[in-house]
């Protein structure tokens, strides 16, 4: 079985040449190392043999050359084709006794390599189910309040209330697609950043003034501490702190706070943390599905707003970390009847570090 392609001819620039296989090169090898020697040896001894003998001696160790040189070459690239073929099925086997090193480095590659790619298929179709289920809900429930708008005789404050509604369901369709558009461009190309010195607290303070409705409508309480400036895209980083703050008040308890600190800029809040590690969760179009708070999140949607947080972090030279802090416990009571509330919960932060804040 020979190895390589197909005989091809190519023309470049340089002028014609013909693309043989690999088992090809090697027969012709042994072919001449084995027959040039019964040539010169031939020649020197001068036989006193007609010509045609001569001739029809030189052809006949000419075709066993060939044929011997066919079977080396064969044998040589045993592991060869054999690694050609479970590569054509897509089924990498364990490495053989007789693979040499270079068949056992290629095989490696190979193997990371079906991996990689079969994990990015993964993740293409988890996309996909992220399309049919996340976009299908707000378009239906769209679809259903325009029509009773449309065909049912509704009162005005209840019609007022549907086209709320249909705002809101609007408003997190276009938020999902537009985080599906950045985790797809910030996964394949880098963050673009313009770095200028930026007041850190003002952009906490734009950050949750554009957040109030939600945190009015969860009942939760939000505030913001610290100040700070650095060198930073405030837009790019705008957009990074705002993704943790929505995450922060979708799982938040009671309350939410955003900080400056000398790391860089921190949410935190009292919900129950991640299920899994940052590092798993922070991928676009992961095929996992993930329950955060008892509730499961289709494949691709939990992630999405991680990943582009960490990639703007590590445009501007710092990272995304997440832990689990015990804040500091209540001062005791003044009255020693009255008890304590000894149930604090442990709180969710996320740091956005950045290379340096100046107070």
């Amino acid at each position: 079985m020979s190895t390589g392609s197909h005989p091809a001819v190519a023309r470049p620039s340089g002028g014609l040449r013909v693309r043989t296989t690999l088992r090809a090169q090697f027969t012709l090898v042994i072919f001449l190392l084995a027959f040039l020697p019964n040539v010169v040896m031939t020649l020197m001894a001068q036989p006193e043999l007609p010509s045609g003998a001569i001739l029809a001696w030189m052809v006949l160790v000419g075709a066993t050359c060939a044929l011997v040189g066919f079977i080396l070459s064969g044998a040589l690239l045993t592991s060869v084709s054999r690694l050609r073929t479970e590569i054509r099925t897509g089924h990498l086997q364990a490495p053989h006794p007789d693979d040499p090193s270079e068949i056992l480095s290629l095989r490696s590659a190979f193997t990371d390599l079906l991996g990689r790619l079969s994990t990015e298929q993964a993740r293409r179709n988890a996309f996909m189910a992220t399309l049919v289920h996340d976009l299908k809900t707000p378009l239906i429930a769209t679809g259903h309040l325009t029509k009773i708008i449309t065909t049912m005789p509704v009162p005005d404050a209840e019609r007022r209330m549907m086209g709320e509604q249909i705002q809101a369901e609007t408003a997190r369709l276009l938020a999902l697609v537009q985080q599906m558009a950045d985790a797809h461009r910030f996964e394949q190309e880098h963050v673009q950043v313009r770095l200028a010195p930026a007041d850190l607290r003002t952009l906490l303070d734009e950050v949750a003034a554009r957040v109030a409705t939600q945190v009015q409508e969860r009942g939760l309480q939000l505030s913001v501490e610290g100040h700070g400036v650095a060198a930073v895209d405030a837009g790019v980083l705008d957009r990074a702190v705002t993704n943790l703050t929505v995450n922060a008040l979708r799982y938040a308890r009671t309350r939410v706070t955003l900080a400056v600190s000398p790391a860089g800029l921190t949410v935190t809040d009292d919900g129950p943390g991640l299920p899994a590690p940052l590092d798993e969760l922070a991928q676009p179009f992961n095929a996992q599905p993930t329950t955060i708070a008892g509730q499961q999140y289709t494949s691709g949607t939990a992630g999405l707003g991680l990943f582009i947080v960490r990639r703007i972090a590590q445009a501007h030279g710092g990272e995304l970390h997440y832990d689990r802090v015990h804040p500091q416990p209540p001062e005791p009571p003044p009255e020693p009847d009255r008890p304590a509330d000894s149930a604090v919960p442990t709180l969710t932060r996320f740091t956005l570090s950045l290379p340096e804040v100046h107070p």
